[in-house]
């Protein structure tokens, strides 16, 4: 079996993971790219291939294989500096050993400092991968030391034939729509599929409508349900990552710091994936305005959107879309009140269709 074939597309990435394997000279690389992609299945699977059990490698019990994860909000030197000293052991079973960094975005400045040193001169026996959803942090000493291995979000195609296996029970139009709002990632899709998450997706869509269509639209009612679903998820992921940290050789303190990283993360990232489907709404008003049915996203709500156009919004979907893009950056680039920010938006985006 192709070691690679259970990862769908990423054909540049699986070319030269496929060319390394067969030359061996690199011994460091960096696969990025956004999550929910491939990444991390790919770095198991050709830490897989090197060590020669993929079985072991997958269930991370070989003994020359090594994960690296952050634990707080970042992954600090004293990990790089463990990895350091594990690096000059040599190989148990077999021929090399294999370190997997996951989350090496996350790198500070004074890890990456210290990781630098093991990137510049490995071991002959060792394969450095570092997976990293952002090039953006990773210092360019950092980059211009591995071999990169770009990984891009996926096609609709390959999305709705993910779907298709793991929820047979949706309809064509269901799974076209899931696929679109998915944006290429296959973790969002598998929590879109979830009952709980799909109500969720209609209270945000009800969200987006409000403020053109409820007369008696509050911003803080609209934020409200975007904020009970940030905090949903980020209690799931919490109780998932408990029951995780508990069958870990972990101080109180670390898995503490671990929790809480995948706890923040998983808000994070729900309320980034509301955003972008707050502004795929406004932006499927405008491509139902113009006739093009076809590309909307949001395709199983097309009834709906027909009768939101027959409103005659003019301009202001376009607008409203740009105000959530703006501040999708914005909660992407800065530390922000989630609440406050949210409250003001819906207000924004009230003024715009008022």
């Amino acid at each position: 079996m192709e070691p690679f074939e259970a990862i769908p597309e990423q054909h540049e990435a699986k070319r030269l993971l496929t060319a390394a394997l067969g030359d061996g000279d690199a011994h460091a690389f960096l696969f990025h790219g956004p999550a929910g992609v491939g990444k991390t299945a790919a770095a198991f699977a050709f830490a897989g291939v090197q060590l020669g059990d993929g079985r072991r490698v997958a269930e991370r019990t070989h003994p020359d294989l090594r994960v690296v994860e952050p634990l707080g909000e970042m992954i600090r030197i004293d990990v790089i500096r463990e990895l350091h000293h594990d690096l000059h052991l040599r190989p148990f079973e077999a021929d090399r050993r294999v370190y997997l960094l996951l989350g090496a975005h996350l790198l500070n400045d004074d890890a990456a400092d210290a990781l630098l040193k093991d990137l510049e001169e490995p071991p002959l026996y060792a394969t450095i991968v570092l997976v990293a959803d952002e090039l953006g942090p990773l210092p360019e000493t950092i980059r211009s030391r591995c071999q990169l291995v770009p990984f891009r979000r996926l096609s609709e195609r390959a999305v709705r034939e993910w779907l298709s296996v793991e929820a047979p029970e949706l309809d064509e139009v269901e799974a076209t729509a899931l696929a679109r709002v998915a944006g290429g990632r296959l973790d969002r899709a598998r929590r879109l599929i979830d009952p709980d998450v799909r109500e969720r997706r209609a209270a945000i869509i009800a969200a987006a409508r409000g403020p053109y269509l409820d007369p008696a639209f509050q911003a803080v009612d609209a934020s409200r349900a975007l904020l009970d679903a940030v905090a949903l998820r980020g209690k799931t992921a919490k109780d998932r990552e408990e029951l995780v940290v508990a069958g870990l050789d972990l101080s109180e303190r670390d898995a503490e710091q671990r929790v809480k990283r995948v706890q923040r993360g998983a808000e994070r990232e729900e309320l980034l994936a509301q955003l972008e489907e707050l502004a795929a709404w406004y932006r499927d008003l405008v491509v139902v305005a113009s006739g093009a049915e076809s590309a909307t996203i949001h395709a199983d709500r097309l009834d709906d959107l027909r009768a939101d156009v027959a409103l005659d919004l003019g301009h202001a979907p376009e607008h409203a879309a740009a105000l959530v893009r703006q501040s999708w950056r914005s909660a992407e680039e800065f530390n922000v009140n989630t609440a406050l920010w949210l409250d003001a938006l819906f207000v924004q985006l009230r003024r715009a269709f008022a």
